[in-house]
């Protein structure tokens, strides 16, 4: 695309003004609009709650939590995938005035013991096990003490903060509240402590601290308030024209702002009903809910859009209810977007980008976008955010031309927790978040991710931007998914190598893919490494972990 003089500066509308309240407040108002529509579905757990009943649970969990001592400003962790209780100590500790501390559910003990330690958690809330994690057995190994303590007075040498822990589920355990006698408060004194409390609380506390898994050094505890993510969840919404009448199937972890704030504040900021397919994600039990809900939206990152087409009953399910869903987490490739429009009814996806610590999303596609543009950019900046892209030496660069992207308004973090230096590194004396994430704007506004800055590869001084090379193989037929990396070449200094996962049934070679490259890309841009995989290392959340994709090639590569 070639460069016009224009700067590639853009700032969203501003005629819908910003919410200004707190996610109890929200939560209340539209209990109040819509009280007899469904709130929350959990088919596995029987759940089934409308509104007023899904505020009334709230309003006794954050009862519930005053009444263990806990004071606005506490910080209180979740180490669970998604069920209802997820859910409802989400906006149960907004309402108290308590801060949500989302703990990753792949974490072990290590990882675990730094995020509690980190931002002094005083509670935590944690399913006993799932498959083969066995959460209590890991918490037990950081607080032996947990056995011999009363709920509510651990004392343990290695998590010095930590004095409740609530288990869920129906399993009694030493030490432990059972979440389910907490959530039932019926207190007079701590319901009215709540109802004192409320007026007390600012959008501009902070109400949420996600821990961010950079692929260097320790994770990093972006603080968000109610005034970020109350107003991306409604501008998400927005994007998506979500009203009281959708019903959204969220099969992305809670504990990550896809789940909780695209998924569970797009929905209750507009009355919609968020819908729980399961703990985990299983592609089939996905299908059948979205078919058995009558879902009207479908969230998801690729992979997991990739598995539902590729399911062997896909065909078995009646999707056309579908219209809306968010497809994002990571890279789109078009095929894939092109078959969830046409094979899934979702004629109106949208795809979304932003980070955790801008709340998260800062662009989206919407449904009056044309096609093309919803499967070839992430759309244009969300309201009231600013965005801006820079060169090397912080100057603004000319629509076209590749650069970071740096975002800066009401959906900006305030900062890491209780980590300052970090936060300087990260959001500048001016407000910019520094995203490092390698970025074009045109000249009508649609933004592009080329890449991640050091995923960027510079091969004999040509730089090459991976998500170009996959988008383009993606078009090969027996691609199913791909992943382009650069590894260590003496010669070059870089050579492209790319991961590729085959379509069922399909056989492939490197030659077959590298004869596909010729004379449709630049001969720089060949992988001369092609490796068939069975799949990619990812985050719980979807992520795909590129660093140890590099690392274990350059490793092979080394041993000859």
């Amino acid at each position: 695309m070639p460069a016009s003089a224009s700067p590639s500066h853009v700032t969203g509308p501003t005629d819908a003004p910003l919410l200004q309240e707190t996610i109890g407040a929200m939560l209340s108002r539209i209990a109040a609009r819509f009280p007899e529509r469904e709130a929350l579905v959990v088919p596995p757990q029987g759940v089934r709650l409308r509104y007023r009943e899904f505020d009334a649970a709230v309003t006794r969990l954050a009862a519930g939590l005053l009444a263990l001592g806990l004071a606005p400003g506490d910080r209180i962790g979740i180490w669970s995938l998604n069920r209802s209780e997820w859910v409802l100590m989400q906006f149960a500790t907004a309402r108290a005035g308590l801060v949500l501390v989302n703990i990753n559910p792949a974490y072990r003990t290590h990882e675990l013991e730094y995020a509690l330690t980190r931002v002094g958690c005083r509670a935590l809330v944690l399913s006993p096990a799932f498959r083969q994690s066995d959460y209590l057995g890991m918490l037990r190994e950081l607080a032996p003490e947990l056995d011999a303590a009363r709920p509510g007075f651990l004392y343990s040498l290695r998590l010095p903060d930590l004095r409740h822990v609530l288990l869920l589920g129906d399993d009694d355990a030493p030490g432990t509240w059972g979440f389910d006698v907490v959530a039932a408060c019926d207190d007079p004194a701590a319901h009215a402590l709540l109802a004192d409390i409320a007026p007390t609380l600012s959008p501009q506390d902070a109400v949420n601290i996600q821990f961010t898994s950079g692929t260097t050094g320790s994770p990093k505890g972006a603080t968000l308030t109610h005034h970020n993510i109350v107003n991306n969840g409604w501008f998400i919404g927005e994007a998506m024209r979500l009203t009281e009448a959708d019903r959204l199937c969220i099969p992305v972890p809670f504990y990550h702002c896809f789940g909780m704030v695209l998924g569970n504040l797009a929905c209750v900021t507009h009355g919609a009903c968020m819908v729980v397919p399961g703990e985990g994600f299983d592609p089939l039990v996905t299908l059948q809910t979205v078919a058995d809900e009558r879902c009207t939206g479908l969230h998801g990152v690729p992979t997991m859009f990739i598995a539902e087409l590729e399911h062997p009953r896909f065909g078995d399910f009646d999707l056309s209810s579908l219209r809306t869903g968010i497809m994002a987490g990571s890279p789109c490739p078009v095929e894939v977007m092109k078959q969830v429009v046409e094979r899934m009814h979702m004629h109106q996806v949208t795809i979304a980008y932003g980070m955790t610590e801008t709340s998260p999303v800062s662009f989206q596609t919407t449904p009056d976008d044309p096609l093309d543009r919803r499967v070839d950019s992430v759309g244009r900046v969300h309201p009231h955010v600013e965005v801006r892209i820079v060169d090397e030496d912080g100057a603004i660069v000319a629509r076209g031309v590749t650069g970071e992207l740096q975002t800066r308004g009401y959906s900006v973090m305030q900062g890491y927790w209780g980590d300052p230096a970090r936060t300087a590194e990260a959001l500048d004396a001016e407000g910019w978040m520094h995203t490092g994430d390698l970025a074009t704007i045109d000249d009508d506004g649609y933004c592009r991710i080329v890449g991640r800055l050091k995923d960027m590869l510079i091969r004999g001084g040509e730089n090459i931007y991976p998500r170009e090379i996959e988008e383009f193989l993606h078009t090969h037929p027996a691609v199913a998914d791909v992943q382009v990396f650069g590894v260590p070449d003496e010669k070059y200094g870089e050579e492209v190598c790319a991961w590729i996962r085959l379509a069922d049934g399909v056989r492939c070679d490197a030659d077959t893919i590298r004869d596909f490259c010729r004379g449709r890309i630049a001969h720089y841009k060949i992988p001369r490494y092609v490796e068939f995989v069975g799949g990619f290392p990812m985050t719980i959340s979807g992520k795909v972990q590129k660093y140890l994709m590099r690392e274990e090639m350059a490793g092979r590569l080394q041993d000859g």
